[in-house]
């Protein structure tokens, strides 16, 4: 039995928050998982930035509400449905991510949950687990599951390693430079082909 995991932003859809940076302009909001190993100092450094300029949850997600998928991403995700089960493992939020899901054909997904006030400032997240990407992984080999991983950025190398094959996805040259363990992919068509290399089915292309 196998299973696809997948990061979502950098995999799937554009950046959330580099979206948002140059929506309004702070471009200190720009620094991803790409930049910033450690989650938590990333996003504690985002709320702060939210708060210093007075927004909220609204104003991300109606800059959310303008993006969709990257080119090819819907196609990839049924391509991949149609032969695996597939889980998309982000740490983005649930608040985030729901449109997105319809435009990608409702995947599963496991990610976090951020915390509001009444007037619609974040005011905390919560994490579903510390390393929930390898966590996943490693509870889905506790059902016997087979697992193929793909992502783009630190947080989810550690998800690739737990995986039995992990592949870097269209990653910056500073994450292929530092994992060089995982081969890194370009482009869908050859994310499918690298699927089926490594799959033990013969899965058409």
């Amino acid at each position: 039995m196998e299973i696809v995991c997948l990061d979502l932003e950098g995999v799937l859809v554009p950046e959330i928050w580099i979206n948002f940076a140059k929506k309004t302009g702070i471009k200190e909001l720009e620094a991803t998982t790409r930049d910033i190993p450690d989650y938590d100092v990333l996003m504690t450094q985002r709320l702060n930035i939210l708060k210093q300029h007075g927004l909220g949850l609204n104003d991300i997600q109606e800059v959310i509400a303008e993006m969709g998928p990257l080119p090819g991403a819907k196609e990839f995700v049924e391509w991949v449905s149609t032969h695996f089960q597939l889980v998309i493992l982000s740490d983005t939020f649930y608040e985030f991510a729901h449109p997105l899901m319809k435009q990608l054909g409702w995947p599963t997904i496991f990610c976090h949950k951020l915390e509001t006030d009444e007037e619609g400032m974040i005011t905390a997240y919560k994490l579903r687990q510390p390393d929930q990407k390898r966590e996943s992984v490693k509870a889905l080999h506790g059902l016997n599951f087979r697992v193929i991983a793909a992502g783009d950025s630190y947080n989810d190398t550690t998800m690739l390693g737990e995986a039995d094959h992990g592949f870097l996805f269209d990653a910056p040259a500073n994450v292929i430079a530092e994992f060089p363990q995982f081969p890194a992919i370009h482009g869908y068509d050859a994310l499918k082909e690298a699927i089926r290399s490594v799959s033990q089915r013969t899965i058409p292309a």
